[in-house]
């Protein structure tokens, strides 16, 4: 299938998710994160989590961290519409959010952190393939700032659903993941 009808498809799906069955998953894919063989993290990058399109939750996994990993650094981003890019803000107990494109809280400022510095990206998607390619929403905006990102950086998907065969319009721009992370397993890429 291409981008666009996995979009559609995993949209619908999300959408008919019960909030019990999410639950449960939400539960299986910390569980399963949990299992990751992570190096010492500096800085994690996470998305918010939206509720509306019904995403992974990344609070959990964040706390989790932050356990694992004393003096983690939680970097979010706030993304420009304007020119396609996002700027990465430190998240603590002092980050003020407000609701910015799409209606994704962002920060309203704070310390920023370069990509170059980041060790692990939690990336949103939708659907994802066997190869670790993803999908996103269609924006751009996660490829663009992944290729910025060190070589070595970790970057991982969270799916409550399990992989596509293939995204028959992936290409050279599309950023592979490292892991994703499923109710069922941990794809390695």
């Amino acid at each position: 299938m291409t981008k666009q009808e996995l979009r559609n498809l995993y949209k619908q799906k999300r959408e008919d998710l019960a909030a019990a069955e999410m639950g449960k998953m939400q539960d299986l894919i910390l569980i399963r994160f949990q299992q990751l063989p992570l190096p010492y993290l500096h800085y994690l990058h996470t998305y918010l989590p939206m509720e509306v399109q019904k995403e992974v939750n990344t609070l959990p996994l964040m706390e989790y961290l932050k356990f694992s990993n004393p003096g983690l650094q939680v970097v979010v981003p706030k993304t420009n519409l304007a020119n396609g890019t996002m700027r990465h803000f430190i998240y603590d107990e002092n980050t003020v959010l407000v609701p910015g494109s799409s209606h994704i809280l962002e920060p309203e400022n704070g310390p920023l952190v370069a990509p170059e510095d980041i060790d692990m990206v939690l990336t949103p998607l939708l659907a994802f393939d066997i190869k670790g390619n993803r999908v996103g929403y269609g924006k751009g905006f996660y490829d663009r700032f992944l290729a910025q990102c060190r070589e070595d950086v970790i970057i991982a998907g969270l799916s409550f659903f399990e992989a596509e065969p293939e995204i028959e319009d992936s290409n050279e721009t599309d950023v592979p993941l490292t892991y994703c992370i499923t109710p069922q397993k941990v794809y390695e890429f």
